[in-house]
Parts: C-alpha cells; structure tokens; sequence
C-alpha cells in the first residue's frame, strides 16, 4: 500500500494553495465515491488527500429572490430539505432522493456529485486494458464487451461511459452555474459548458483545472407557475443507476406550451440538455403528438452497440410520460 498523506486546511484559500503545489494532491469532501476508486479500486492515483469536509461552504441562500446559492459542502439529504428546493425545484428534490442511498445522501456532497466518475464496470476494473478514460490511447472495451449501463448520446467508439449523476439533470435544465475559485482567482462556469464530451480525450472529463475547486452552485428558480417532475427508470426502485431518466418543467398557459426546460440522464456522456425538443415544444399545444415528437428530436442520431440500442426507444417513453404527466397536472 502506497504512502497516503492527509491534510485538514483552515481555509479555502489555504486549501487551494495545497492541492495546487502538489500534483499528486486531490481535495476530498465526502468521499463517498473517491475513497473507492483509491483506496479500494487503485483506480485514481493520489499521494496527498486536502479535506474540505469542514470548510464553511454548507448551506443555501436566495438571491433577490430569483437564484438559489447552494454551497459545495451541502450534503444531498440536507439540498433535498431545502424550503426552496421543496417548494420551487420539486424535480431537484425527485433527483436528489432518487440517487444513491439515505446513508450515502448524508455524506455525499453537491460539488462531490456534479464531479463523480463514471461507473463504468471497465473504467473501475484495472484488469481491463483498453479503457480512454483510464489509460489514454488503449481503446475502450465497452464498445465490444457487455455495454448495457452506458451512454448512446454524445458517445462514439472512443468512449460511451455513462455520466451518473441524477442530480445534474435537472441542474443543466435549469441553467445552473458552477462558481468556482482556484489559483487564478474565481470564476463561474455554465454548467451546460461545465462538463467535456468525450471525443479523442475521454479522460478529461470537466473544465477544472488542477487546484480549482467548486465553492458553489447558483441555480436559477423558474417560474412559480411551472410544474416540474424527475423521473428515473431502473433496474431496481433503490439504490440503482438509471437505465434512462427525464427532468422536465413546463408552463402551460390555457393548454399551450409557453415554457419547457428538458433534460435527459442514464443515456449521456454528460448531463444531456434537450434543446432541440425545447424549442419544439414553445408556444405549441401540449399534447402527447408533440411530446413525441420532441422525445424523437432529443434522441436524435444516437451512438448505438447491441446491448444499448434498447435505450432510444426507453428514453423516449420515459420523457413523453413525463411530458404528460405534467400536462395533465396542469390541466
């Protein structure tokens, strides 16, 4: 077993400038996916751990009224009892407890979930030689082994490991932003721009640089007039990742569409933003015609394999139904 060196900073500042001095550094929050992938996987190499757990980042604020602030330490359990998030972000709400376990929601942290790796079974695997991700420049053995669990949107045959996250889909619905700080001072990230699709470097995966960290998320409240709704499709009702999942928030105004925000998880690369639906589904009547039509255009030319193909057809239910749902609500 290899040296591991652990650090507690007093500060943010103090914290950056560790993890930036040393490239083997990593900072550590919940650790809830980390210490498996070290400690247990020998998949991540670091020789020194910053612990942030206990930094003064926690908790939520409103600003003016129109955007929630989410500190990065926030754990899932606590964002999920969240006033606002209850009453204006009811699909946040849906992904947060939809994701991981009640014992997990309360150590897992919301800068650790939108930063968590894949869980691609040949990533975590070191047996396995060809993996982008793991070892640049070896291929990607989920392209020709057993590939259910993975990504069909923003995948190609260097890469198709699944981004996980639940949360982050409604996130990236919403136009939320990352705000980050670093060595070069703060900065604030869309989070629609936060994450890199795969293409000839599957192992870079975001936009931070070594020694920045998240501080917080800022997400925009939408209107109290839409209706919102996440709903993940799995294997199993606990404790699974989705095999496709919808995050949707509509207005609709006298049975018309006058607002639509769509996102799709369990079948991306990344948190997927359905844009193309979107702007299908604005000022049109909210119908099931339309929402399907607008589930077709959000699949739109896939990167299929045999064991994944069954994902277009099941995403695309499971956003109409969404859809309808929601329509029927507000009826």
């Amino acid at each position: 077993m290899s040296a591991l060196t652990y650090v507690r900073p007093d500060g943010v500042d103090e914290a950056i400038a560790l993890v930036s001095a040393d490239a083997g550094a990593a900072f550590l929050a919940g650790g809830t996916t980390q210490l498996d992938l070290l400690l247990k996987d020998g998949v991540i190499e670091n020789s020194t751990l910053v612990d942030i757990g206990r930094l003064p980042l926690t908790g939520t604020s409103l600003l003016d009224g129109a955007v929630l602030r989410i500190g990065a330490l926030t754990t899932m359990a606590d964002l999920a009892e969240d006033p606002v998030v209850r009453e204006r972000l009811p699909f946040v709400r849906e992904a947060l407890l939809a994701g991981a376990s009640i014992q997990l929601r309360n150590m897992a942290t919301i800068g650790g979930n939108l930063l968590q790796r894949t869980r691609c079974r040949y990533f975590r695997d070191r047996t396995v030689a060809a993996c982008n991700k793991r070892r640049p420049g070896t291929g990607c053995a989920a392209v020709i082994g057993p590939a259910r669990m993975h990504a069909i949107l923003g995948a190609d045959q260097n890469c198709i490991a699944l981004h996980a996250s639940d949360l982050c889909v409604p996130l990236v619905a919403l136009d939320a932003e990352v705000r980050v700080q670093g060595p070069g001072g703060e900065r604030t990230v869309p989070l629609t721009d936060f994450y890199v699709l795969p293409g000839r470097s599957p192992d870079v995966e975001h936009v931070l640089g070594h020694g920045e960290m998240i501080t917080h998320v800022d997400v925009p409240l939408p209107p109290a007039t839409s209706r919102s709704r996440y709903l993940k499709v799995r294997d199993r009702a606990s404790y699974e990742f989705a095999l496709a999942s919808a995050a949707a928030a509509l207005v609709v105004e006298d049975g018309t569409i006058a607002e639509a925000r769509l996102a799709l998880g369990g079948v991306g690369t990344v948190p997927w933003r359905a844009g193309e639906a979107e702007e299908m589904l604005r000022g049109v009547p909210a119908t099931t015609a339309m929402f399907r039509a607008a589930a077709r255009a959000a699949l739109r030319d896939p990167y299929t394999l045999p064991g994944t193909a069954f994902k277009v057809e099941l995403a695309q239910r499971t956003l109409v139904r969404v859809l309808e749902d929601l329509a029927e609500a507000a009826s």
